[in-house]
């Protein structure tokens, strides 16, 4: 539990230094453009309002609530808005709207009583309802760009459009925390015996998000999802189990199908073969991969400056790279606060889990949601330095992306309710 006066002066005093930050930044925008758009002030004004009006609301609702959490997503996600105003002007706007229904939403989350009992309660109607989501995908998928032969991971309502897999994160995550709260103790008796055997209520679980993933990679062409589901899913197991060789068990399945999809997958073997040596197709179907790094190269220690580096020569800057263009434009001080704040989040998740170690779901809950973002910040922060293979996820809260930022806001929401001990 977390006292509320102090509370109440950490929040306030984190989020007027993200103030300072983002006004800088806004005022440093516009010098470098060499003139003061309305719009931009009119973005700051809507995150400034989104961050004092819901620190007030959480005050009064969860006082004893964890009092980092808000304002490090409160921070990023300005930081994030700046960046897309600085990379793509016209999404903005968007951006800046879906902040304020995110944080509605988060506020509307808080709100609702016994939300995690209702979680924990029908996850399988959760369940079927994730996988209706994703069968629409598969079958009524679209890409907002139109462009041919581009993944169909969206649904479209007019010019609204959602992805589907956001959602899908925080119905797999209560899930699975309900599944494995429930076969808690089946899991620790497991793990203590000389003689195992796998039982269906132990295989069953590992044998459907590996199939679950399968047909995300198969059919959507979606590898950072199948990726993060399968991987999220491991490290639930293994903190309700504690028996290490089913994780390592997890790892092969990974690999084997790892092996499989760039065998028969075009699109996983490119990105395999450009992670591997981008340099001979680098001007082609590496492009982005070398433009980032060059984008790292270029921003040093200190960086370029805001709008003042060249981070819009990578494609589709403003969503999958957006790590990079923070890279060049705010330098290796940047990529550090950037990195320490993601670190700061999920360690105060963490914090969660373990304060809630006596109920299982709850502690299952709190390390499934930071392990989430984790997972889905290290896949693209180390496919933009090509430390590892393009999966094509976004990193949270700085990424342009509506459906992303909403079920962001929204985890945020069941971290702060799992902080303040509600059930």
């Amino acid at each position: 539990m977390f006292a509320s006066t102090e509370s109440r002066r950490a929040e306030f005093a984190l989020l007027g230094v993200s103030m300072l930050f983002i006004v800088i930044s806004t005022l440093a925008l516009s010098l470098a453009r060499g003139e003061m758009l309305p719009a931009n002030w009119l973005h700051l004004l809507s995150w400034a309002v989104c961050a004092v009006l819901g620190s007030l609301y959480l005050h009064r609702r969860l006082p004893n609530r964890d009092p980092l959490l808000f304002p490090l997503a409160m921070f990023m996600s300005g930081w994030g808005l700046i960046l897309i105003e600085r990379l793509a002007p016209p999404f903005a706007e968007r951006q800046a709207l879906w902040l304020i229904v995110s944080t509605a939403a988060l506020l509307i989350v808080v709100s609702v009583p016994r939300i995690l009992f209702w979680l924990r309660a029908y996850r399988y109607t959760l369940l079927v309802f994730g996988l209706g989501l994703l069968v629409a995908t598969i079958v009524l998928g679209t890409n907002p760009s139109g462009q041919a032969g581009a993944p169909e991971l969206w649904l479209g309502f007019g010019t609204l459009f959602f992805q589907p897999s956001e959602a899908l994160k925080v119905i797999l995550v209560a899930f699975l925390a309900s599944y494995l709260a429930e076969q808690y103790p089946a899991l620790r008796a497991f793990a203590g015996v000389e003689q195992r055997r796998l039982s269906p209520r132990i295989l069953g679980p590992i044998l459907l998000m590996w199939g679950l993933s399968v047909v995300i990679l198969i059919w959507q062409r979606d590898l950072g999802t199948a990726i993060l589901f399968f991987l999220v899913f491991l490290t639930l197991l293994y903190v309700a189990s504690g028996y290490t060789p089913l994780l390592i068990g997890g790892a092969l399945l990974v690999l084997i199908a790892g092996v499989l999809a760039y065998q028969y997958i075009p699109l996983v073997q490119l990105r395999i073969d450009i992670w591997l040596n981008p340099w001979p197709d680098a001007d082609n179907r590496a492009f982005q991969i070398v433009q980032s790094l060059l984008a790292f190269g270029a921003g040093g220690i200190f960086g370029q400056g805001v709008g003042q580096g060249s981070p819009t020569f990578i494609p589709v800057v403003h969503s999958d790279f957006v790590f990079a263009a923070l890279a060049e434009e705010w330098g290796l001080l940047g990529v550090i606060v950037c990195i320490a704040c993601v670190l700061m989040f999920v360690m105060r998740g963490l914090r969660i889990a373990v304060k809630e170690n006596g109920r299982p779901f709850h502690a299952l809950m709190a390390v499934g949601l930071s392990v989430v973002l984790a997972v889905q910040s290290l896949m693209i922060m180390g496919g933009v330095l090509k430390l590892i293979p393009l999966t094509g996820v976004t990193l949270p809260y700085f990424s342009y992306g509506g459906s992303s930022l909403l079920v962001n806001f929204i985890m945020v929401g069941l971290l702060l309710k799992l902080s303040a001990g509600e059930t």
